[in-house]
């Protein structure tokens, strides 16, 4: 190891027994495309139908049939190619991959290699650093290409047979690779929930990895800082952002102990078991002249007009990206409260739709409305495995808690209480602060009569606070509060005990 790398330790950098060990990982993300047909065949793509429901003669590889390319699904392609800066390629090509697995019966997948419908491109994420600083890291891609996918080997329904379902051969996929440019952990995560993300918010893949709709191949090697590349394992079909982190961190740890006992990493592909936490030998890993690819004789190629390309470009939505600087700059977020708010296609439309009806529309309302949506209500759906679109608290019914207690009508601890209501109930705030006569007083005549009251009664700590004992303040708020039963506005509480304590 050269003394300026020993000098400058990147902290994401693995300790080793002698130096340190660069984590080097790339991605491949396997993304299925929002389309109600196939890549190359009219079967219907809805999820969750009865086995080998979905399946046409081309699907099943039957003879004489002809693939016809969806136009649906190129487009898609391009949207998502547009999507990460990408360079679109007028002119592709389809290929034959070659290898033999029971729910492939075609014996080969149609896909692109050397000449793909979408070319280099990029993806900005933003992770936390040591000292929680927050950090923009670009990861290129390399590639983005069509293909379908294949059936499913269904092997927990019979002690000694394998059933195939072919509902899924022939779905279309975009293989979006990228380069080798994530050195940690929190970088690859923070790369599949930015393009889930994405490809969310451009309607071109639903990024639910549960169902199988978005998954990836993680590559990953270790290597001296500095150094040439070291060997990759690849961890196939890995289908949540946190398996993901489990499988590189076991993958980290095996690496590391292969290398520092003189060992070698073979190139291979692996499986991660979940319920281990361990990465298993699957087989070893295929370079592509592997899988003898050649051009598909079936289908020509690809060709796209750039007034296509141009047609798709002007029918692209806000990105995340561009969002998240309209929320900074338009209602004053600050950079972590506008990323939470644009992670994800759903809050947004939630967040923008509660803004809509909210009356007072300050920027200390908006802050408001957006710590009762990250927080409050991110915690109910938490607790009760709800998803934001699902939620029994509409964005009318947020918009007018956070109006409520931005005028004083209740306080944000009468809110906290109230709010299990609105879940369970489906009531708005306001009736059902009315049905309970929970409306905050204000009225300086009400409080006044009482905070007399608690003075006359508590006269030796009137003179121990007069005397210095400035903490005891916080004790004449709370017996105000107590003798409102908590309806009293603290402001104004807070005001008239100034008055009357610092004044006499």
């Amino acid at each position: 190891m050269n003394k300026t790398v020993e000098n400058k330790v990147d902290p994401r950098w693995i300790k080793g027994q002698e130096g340190y060990w660069e984590l080097v990982i790339g991605l491949e993300v396997h993304a299925q495309i929002i389309s109600k047909a196939k890549l190359f065949s009219g079967a219907s793509t809805n999820f969750g139908a009865d086995p080998n429901t979905q399946v046409s003669l081309v699907d099943a590889a039957f003879p004489g049939m002809l693939p016809v390319i969806n136009r649906v699904c190129v487009e898609q392609a391009i949207k998502t190619g547009l999507g990460l800066d990408s360079k679109i390629n007028l002119t592709s090509l389809f290929d034959r991959k070659n290898y033999f697995y029971a729910d492939l019966p075609q014996g080969y997948q149609i896909s692109q290699f050397k000449t793909p419908i979408v070319g280099k491109g990029h993806l900005d994420i933003e992770i936390e650093d040591q000292d929680k600083n927050i950090m923009e890291r670009r990861i290129g891609i390399e590639r983005l290409h069509l293909e379908q996918d294949a059936g499913k080997s269904i092997h927990d329904q019979h002690p000694t047979q394998t059933y195939i379902d072919l509902n899924r051969c022939g779905v279309a996929l975009m293989e979006i690779v990228s380069d080798p440019d994530m050195r940690s952990i929190a970088e690859a995560q923070a790369y599949v929930k930015k393009l889930r993300s994405l490809l969310r918010c451009l309607g071109t893949c639903d990024g639910n990895m549960e169902q199988g709709s978005m998954r990836a191949d993680v590559n990953i090697s270790l290597r001296r800082p500095g150094a040439e590349l070291g060997t990759r394992a690849e961890i196939k079909n890995v289908n949540s952002i946190r398996f993901m982190g489990q499988a590189i961190a076991y993958e980290i740890d095996r690496q590391r102990d292969l290398l520092e006992h003189g060992e070698k990493v073979i190139q291979e592909t692996r499986l991660f078991d979940p319920a281990k936490g361990v990465t298993r030998s699957m087989r070893s890993k295929e370079d592509a002249h592997d899988y003898r690819y050649f051009p598909d004789p079936d289908l020509p190629p690809l060709v796209i007009s750039q007034n296509v390309v141009d047609r798709i470009k002007s029918t692209m939505p806000e990105l995340p990206d561009e969002k998240k600087k309209r929320y900074k700059a338009d209602y004053e977020l600050n950079s972590y409260d506008a990323g939470v708010l644009t992670a994800d296609i759903d809050t947004s439309a939630y967040f923008e739709g509660a803004l809509l009806k909210i009356q007072n529309k300050s920027s200390s309302s908006i802050k408001l409305l957006v710590n009762w949506l990250t927080g409050e209500l991110f915690g109910f759906l938490n607790k009760e495995n709800v998803e934001l679109r699902d939620s029994k608290i509409t964005p009318e019914m947020l918009a007018e808690l956070v109006d409520v207690i931005a005028d004083d009508t209740i306080s944000g601890k009468i809110a906290k209480k109230i709010f299990p209501d609105m879940w369970e109930s489906g009531a708005m705030p306001k009736s059902i602060i009315e049905e309970k006569g929970l409306q905050q007083v204000s009225d300086d005549g009400a409080i006044n009569v009482i905070v007399d009251e608690i003075i006359t009664n508590n006269q030796d700590k009137v003179e121990q606070y007069r005397g210095g004992k400035d903490k005891l303040f916080g004790f004449f708020v709370g017996q105000v509060m107590k003798a409102m039963q908590g309806n009293g506005n603290p402001k104004t509480i807070n005001d008239i005990l100034r008055e009357k304590l610092d004044h006499h």
